[in-house]
């Protein structure tokens, strides 16, 4: 190594071979300067979170970089498998954003105009591909991945963003609490680039850039008396991180054989009990122990393709995505490991999910009796890689901020909010409902539940030490225990989208976000934003984001002042405006009410205009 020059070690996990986990342990060399790329906003991850990040900041007018360190942007929706979308049942017109609400429109638009579709498929208003079980739609990864390109391309001024995809960040300066620039490499190229900017956005799968840049975060379990929760462990433990999955994507091809090599700890996993339909069937209804409800087929939990919506020469077979409790990697957390112990436990990820494949060929109970299903056939080219499984590992737990405020158990679980909604934040910036779901060891049983609809609080995305730093996906500030909560699909999304606006006003204003989320009229002014784009940041089941006062209820909502009745989700926005709470609400603004009888929708964009004014806003 010649004198000056710096060394730089990492795992390259798109690159991980079962055969030898170690040869994606990549060391780069930098001598001399660097190329240097200036930005406003350089967001490390081209995930979910990352993605909706750069089309709100770009929005705003400021120029975007983005490092992402596999091959396909779009995170846990293409890289890493899991295209039938962890979602609620409000999703497609309360309980998302606008803008993800597109993407899911424009991928259902795809397979409605591809060739051969069945015309129930054309016409399909809410068209799922796959006909699957656990979500409103599923698809292939790689239609994802074209349609967030579009997006990109259809909502972003031109060259406003550079995505740099087999990027990595590596190291990070700081000086005078500010992250001045990000030196990254390329995985493939081993070139290297710093990035000067403005404000930087950790959207990376496992909060990479935290330990980089010195701020402080949690990883795993923390104790009770730390959180107060429930369920919570007696005593903290940084390695109890939730399972990483890798999918996998196979076709039913009914009297052929497919069935692949015996995996290497196939016996060992399958000793272990690891390997089960867990009381499901392959094909039909199975019923449940000692009740009258049925298992729905294991089959269609996540299929991407239901062959009968298209044409024989289009999809001849079935493609199903495996993401199931037996290909789980449990107790092997990548999280602060060294390079060896991390490329190992990723390999025997990609094992155990090869391992379930193989019990699925030749040991699953088949329906009509006998074992294995050989007819299954791995699809190595629906997730682009030479083994077949996804390029990233499913991350459901990344390192989590130490914020401003913590989201604990009580804030979101159904047992302790006996209201319609979660505790509530005045400084909301995003809404998610998902259960309490937690893949991997519990110490307390019982910690997986339900949660009420809940808000995303700019108080949990905040630190204090540094002064342009967001986290913008499963990294802001929750516990093992909540994370479980705010890792799905269309919450990471959200959170990028607060996160991109968060960032982008802090160029634009010379802020941060500190200053926003402690000073009302700024705070305001990012939930009008992002309300005025269609991003919910208030539960309501009747007021879709399409409704022509959507932004107006939702502000005056978020304020106070019309936040409906506790013990429901209904706005009611055609009702008729009860005169005793307008009157209530007038003398709270000091304004004169509409003459005449209005609907609650029309009062809520009377009083919206009323309070949007700067005299006004950061009164409430």
């Amino acid at each position: 190594m010649k004198a000056g020059a710096r060394v730089f070690t990492t795992v390259d996990i798109e690159r991980v071979d079962i055969a030898d986990p170690e040869a994606a342990i990549r060391t780069f060399q930098i001598e001399g300067k660097p190329k240097v790329v200036y930005c406003d906003v350089l967001i490390a991850g081209g995930g979910m979170g990352g993605i909706a990040a750069a089309i709100r900041a770009a929005k705003r007018g400021v120029k975007v970089c983005v490092t992402e360190e596999t091959s396909w942007i779009g995170g846990q929706m293409t890289a890493q498998g899991v295209s039938a979308l962890d979602e609620n049942h409000f999703v497609e017109t309360s309980g998302a954003t606008r803008l993800y609400q597109k993407l899911r429109t424009d991928i259902r638009q795809h397979y409605r105009q591809r060739e051969g579709a069945a015309a129930a498929t054309q016409s399909a208003e809410l068209l799922n591909p796959g006909d699957c079980w656990v979500s409103w739609l599923s698809f292939e990864p790689r239609v994802a991945l074209d349609k967030l390109v579009s997006l990109i391309d259809q909502l972003t001024p031109k060259r406003s963003v550079d995505i740099r995809t087999r990027t990595k960040v590596v190291d990070v300066k700081v000086k005078h609490y500010r992250v001045e620039s990000l030196l990254a490499v390329n995985l493939d190229s081993g070139k290297f680039i710093e990035f000067r900017t403005r404000f930087c956005v950790d959207a990376t799968e496992l909060g990479d850039l935290m330990p980089l840049v010195g701020v402080e975060y949690c990883s795993g379990a923390e104790s009770r008396d730390l959180t107060g929760e429930p369920h919570a462990p007696g005593q903290a433990n940084v390695g109890n991180v939730q399972d990483f999955t890798y999918p996998f994507v196979v076709e039913y091809r009914p009297g052929e054989r497919h069935v692949i090599d015996k995996p290497a700890k196939y016996d060992d996993f399958n000793k272990r009990g690891k390997f089960s339909f867990q009381g499901y069937a392959m094909f039909r209804n199975a019923p449940v122990a000692g009740s009258a409800n049925t298992y729905l087929p294991f089959w269609t939990y996540r299929r991407l393709i239901s062959k009968d919506k298209f044409s024989p020469v289009q999809f001849p077979f079935d493609v199903s995505m495996i993401n199931w409790d037996s290909n789980d990697l449990r107790g092997e957390n990548i999280i602060d490991v060294d390079e060896p112990t991390q490329a190992h436990r990723l390999a025997n990820g990609k094992l155990v999910s090869l391992g379930f494949l193989y019990w699925l060929q030749t040991e699953a109970p088949r329906d009509e009796g006998g074992k294995g299903y050989p007819e299954l056939s791995l699809r190595i080219d629906v997730l682009d890689t030479a083994d077949g499984l996804s390029k990233y590992p499913y991350i459901r737990e990344a390192r989590r901020l130490k914020a401003k405020k913590t989201i604990v158990e009580q804030d979101i679980a159904s047992v302790d909010n006996p209201s319609a909604r979660a505790k509530l934040s005045d400084d909301t910036v995003g809404i998610g409902l998902y259960p309490i779901d937690i893949h991997g060891h519990q110490d307390v049983p019982g910690a997986g539940q339900a949660a009420k609809p809940f808000q995303i609080p700019l108080a949990a995305m905040v630190q204090t030490r540094l002064r342009n730093f967001l986290p913008a996906c499963k990294n802001i500030g929750t516990t093992h225990v909540t994370n479980g909560a705010y890792r799905l699909h269309p919450i990471e999304w959200a959170i990028g989208e607060a996160a991109g606006e968060v960032a982008a006003f802090s160029v634009l204003k010379r802020t941060t976000p500190a200053s926003i989320q402690a000073n009302r009229i700024k705070l305001r002014n990012i939930q009008h934003k992002l309300i005025a784009d269609g991003a919910p940041i208030f539960w309501f089941d009747d007021v879709p984001t399409t409704h022509q006062c959507f932004a107006a209820v939702q502000f005056v909502a978020a304020l106070g002042l019309m936040p409906g009745k506790s013990d429901e989700l209904h706005f009611r926005p055609d009702e008729v405006m009860d005169a005793l709470e307008a009157e209530v609400i007038v003398a709270k603004v000091k304004e004169s009410a509409p003459s005449g009888t209005t609907s609650r929708a029309e009062f809520a964009q009377w009083l919206y205009s009323v309070v949007a004014a700067k005299r006004s806003v950061g009164k409430f």
